[in-house]
């Protein structure tokens, strides 16, 4: 069959999976709907907010489908109608069996990662946390567990040491496009032959669940290498933070989005801050100091150590905590 041919229906929601819908729309697949997730208000007056994948296939001038639930009637009966061949989803919501099984050549998944390794939510960011050096993206078809279908292609990507959660998800977007078409195009040439990943042995296998503030806070008692990866792998978001203390004071948060370590045997406590007070501020760690190089204080804009500096001298009165509480 020729993939152009193909009834494709294209289900995603943020950023990541634009330059995939718009190479697919480009290079004259037939993409018959795009589902996205519904407007949802958003900011301080409250607006609808429409996905990045809505907007982008207004723009490419395609139908879109915003179901509430995914397993409502009458979504199951526009996606019968549209008769699909294939479905291709970038990062949505759990599909119900009813509509992955529904396209006649099944449904595959991009995900940002080389399953069977880090399977859930924030693939990219666990990868950078745990310290690795390479990653990639996979294929596979979807079946009724989270990233456990069959897989059907995998692209691997080295992460470089100055990488951060922000570079990797734009290198790994843009290589997302070549993998997708790829993909399509093999399906539709018979030319897969998916490998099972029901005989994995579990144990070795590292997730990767959606992260949450707390999840988000450094302890100042890890290892050097371990704080840097943690604040890489969170930066630019959902950046890693930890509180500032000073006895009288309110506790003020402070997010890092970049550092440098400094190996360096040191008595310090965990958590203890020296600064030279214009444009250095360290931080005792177990087997070191933690230079911070750009950072924001609650209620602030984000800035250099440099530039937080200048209003802020008395910094070496406060302290981090030096393990979570």
């Amino acid at each position: 069959m020729n993939a152009k041919d193909l009834r494709i229906v294209f289900m995603g929601t943020p950023e990541f999976a634009v330059p995939s819908l718009r190479a697919l729309a480009d290079g004259g697949y037939n993409i018959v709907a795009v589902v996205t997730t519904p407007d949802k208000p958003a900011g301080r007056g409250r607006k609808l907010h429409e996905s990045d994948v809505k907007i982008a296939a207004r723009e490419l001038g395609l139908p879109v489908l915003q179901p509430e639930k995914l397993k409502a009637p009458e979504f199951v009966e526009a996606m019968r109608a549209l008769q699909p061949d294939l479905g291709v989803v970038i990062a949505f919501r759990m599909l119900p069996e009813v509509i992955w099984r529904m396209p006649k050549l099944g449904t595959f998944n991009l995900h940002a990662a080389l399953l069977p390794q880090y399977r859930g939510a924030a693939p990219i960011n666990w990868a950078i946390i745990n310290g690795e050096r390479e990653t990639g993206l996979t294929t596979f078809l979807l079946n009724h567990e989270i990233d456990k279908g069959a897989i059907i292609d995998r692209l691997r990507m080295p992460i470089g040491e100055e990488d951060t959660v922000g570079t990797m998800y734009e290198k790994l977007m843009a290589a997302g496009v070549g993998l997708v078409l790829d993909t399509v195009d093999r399906i539709a040439a018979g030319s897969i032959a998916p490998t099972e990943q029901q005989f994995v042995d579990e144990s070795t296998l590292r997730p990767a669940p959606k992260i949450f503030k707390e999840d988000c806070r450094i302890d100042w008692s890890w290892n050097g290498r371990r704080i840097i990866d943690f604040i890489r792998g969170l930066s630019p978001y959902p950046s890693a933070w930890s509180e500032l203390r000073r006895d009288g004071h309110e506790p003020l948060n402070v997010k890092v989005f970049s550092a440098r370590f400094e190996p360096k045997p040191t008595d310090a406590l965990p958590g203890t801050i020296r600064s030279d007070r214009r444009d250095t501020i360290s931080v005792a760690c177990a087997d070191g100091w933690i230079d911070l190089l750009d950072l924001q204080l609650a209620g602030k804009k984000r800035m250099t150590t440099h530039d937080l500096l200048l209003g802020f001298r008395e910094i070496e009165e406060y302290a981090f905590p030096s393990v979570r509480e």
